[in-house]
C-alpha cells in the first residue's frame, strides 16, 4: 500500500482543521488576554465577545439564510473547544447562543426564526435558556412557571433560575406549564425578551468558577407576549427542551476538552522548563506517567465528542446516547486533567498567578449543567437497556 495514498476515515476535513486554526488565532490575541481578569472581576468579557463577534464566531451554528456562517455541528464543537482553551467563560457565548436559538432552529415558525435569529447572528443580541427552576433541576418537567392564555397573548409568571447569561442576553426561550394536568406533554416554549415589561433578574450568582460569565435568576411577574411568541405547538415545549439538549450536550463536552487542552498544554511547558534535582521535572517517569494519562484521556474524549458532533449534524437516532457519553465523558476527564495540572505545578498551581487552577474551577462545571453526569448516566443507560 502506498504510503501517501489517501485515507480521509477518522481524519478532520481541511475547512475543520482550517476553522481551528482562525478561532485559535483570534483567541490568542484576543480572548487569552482577558481570560484572567474576567475571573478575577467576575465581568462578563465584552473584548472577547466583540472579537468573537467580529470573527463571526459568537453564534456561528446559525444558518446562513438568518445571516450566521451556517457551520455545521462539528464546526461550532471545534469553535467552542478552542475559545473554551484560552477561557471557558467565553466559549459560553457560542454555546449558550446555540443552546438559546436550538429550540427555534428545532421547532419554531419561520416567522420566530427569523426575527430572533437575524439579530443573534449579526451579534446585535445574545439568546438564553430558561428550563431549571429553585425546585426543578434534574427533574425540569416539575417546573411550576406558568403561561396562562389571554386571548391573542400569554401571560408569563414563574421563576428560573441558573440561568447562564441573563441579564446580558437580550432573548430567552422560556419553558413553561400550560396544561398543568399533563405533567411534561402540558408544557410550551416561549420567545421572551428582556425588554418585556414585568422581566428582571436576580443578583449575580457567586460561583466557584466560569466567573465571566453571568448566572442570574429571571423572573416573569405578569409577562404579556404575543401568542406567536409560542416556539413550535403547545404542549410540545418539554420534547423540545430534550431534544435541544441532545444537540448541546456535545457543545458542554466541547467546552470540556477544550478546557482540559488548556490545562494539559501548560503544564507541558511548565514540567519541561522546571527544574528539580538537577534536571527537568518531565524527565522524571512519574511526572511522564500523568502526562501521558492526561493527553490519553484527553484525546478519548476529544475522538467521542467529534464523533457525538457528526451524529446530531445529521440527526442520527442514537444521538441521545452519543451526547450524554460525550458530555460525561469529556467532563469528567476534564476535572481529572485539570486536577493534575494543578498537581504537576506544585505549590504554584494553587495559586492565581498561573491559569490551571482557574481551569480547575471552570471544569467542575461541565460535570453539572445541561444535565448532571449522574443524570446522563441514567440517559445512557436507558438507551442502552431500550428494545
Amino acid at each position: 500500500m502506498a504510503a501517501e495514498q489517501s485515507f480521509d476515515v477518522y481524519r478532520l476535513p481541511e475547512e475543520h482543521d482550517a476553522i481551528r486554526e482562525a478561532v485559535r488565532e483570534v483567541c490568542a490575541a484576543k480572548v487569552a488576554p482577558h481570560a484572567a481578569e474576567a475571573d478575577e472581576t467576575g465581568e462578563f468579557p465584552k473584548a472577547s465577545y466583540d472579537a468573537l463577534r467580529a470573527a463571526d464566531f459568537h453564534a456561528p451554528h446559525i444558518p446562513v439564510e438568518y445571516g450566521g456562517a451556517g457551520a455545521d455541528a462539528l464546526a461550532t464543537a471545534i469553535v467552542i473547544e478552542e475559545v473554551a482553551r484560552a477561557c471557558a467563560s467565553s466559549s459560553l457565548i457560542p454555546a449558550v447562543n446555540k443552546l438559546g436559538t436550538m429550540p427555534l432552529l428545532l421547532a419554531g415558525s419561520e416567522e420566530l426564526k427569523r426575527k430572533y435569529l437575524t439579530p443573534v447572528a449579526a451579534g446585535d443580541a445574545m439568546f438564553s435558556y430558561c428550563l431549571s427552576e429553585p425546585e426543578a433541576g434534574s427533574d425540569a418537567a416539575s417546573m411550576t412557571t406558568k403561561a396562562v392564555r389571554d386571548g391573542d397573548h400569554w401571560v408569563l409568571n414563574g421563576v428560573k433560575r441558573w440561568i447562564t447569561n441573563a441579564g446580558v442576553s437580550e432573548y430567552y426561550t422560556v419553558f413553561a406549564v400550560t396544561d398543568p394536568t399533563a405533567r411534561s406533554r402540558g408544557i410550551s416554549a416561549f420567545v421572551v425578551e428582556k425588554s418585556d415589561a414585568g422581566v428582571s433578574f436576580g443578583a449575580p450568582e457567586k460561583k466557584l468558577g466560569i466567573k465571566g460569565s453571568p448566572t442570574r435568576e429571571v423572573y416573569f411577574d405578569n409577562v404579556r407576549i404575543p401568542a406567536d411568541r409560542m416556539i413550535g405547538a403547545e404542549g410540545t415545549g418539554f420534547a423540545t427542551a430534550m431534544k435541544t439538549l441532545d444537540h448541546t450536550r456535545v457543545t458542554i463536552a466541547a467546552q470540556a476538552v477544550g478546557i482540559a487542552q488548556g490545562a494539559l498544554d501548560y503544564a507541558k511547558g511548565y514540567v519541561q522548563e522546571r527544574k528539580q534535582f538537577g534536571k527537568a521535572v518531565a524527565e522524571f517517569q512519574g511526572i511522564q506517567f500523568m502526562i501521558a494519562d492526561m493527553g490519553m484521556k484527553l484525546e478519548a474524549a476529544r475522538q467521542l465528542t467529534y464523533t457525538a458532533a457528526g451524529k446530531s449534524e445529521r440527526g442520527d437516532a442514537d444521538l441521545t446516547y452519543f451526547g450524554a457519553a460525550a458530555k460525561c465523558f469529556a467532563s469528567d476527564a476534564a476535572m481529572e486533567i485539570t486536577t493534575d495540572a494543578v498537581q504537576l505545578l506544585g505549590g504554584y498551581g494553587y495559586t492565581r498567578d498561573y491559569p490551571v487552577e482557574r481551569m480547575m474551577r471552570d471544569a467542575k462545571i461541565t460535570q453539572i449543567y445541561e444535565g448532571t453526569n449522574q443524570v446522563q448516566r441514567i440517559v445512557m443507560a436507558r438507551q442502552l437497556l431500550k428494545g
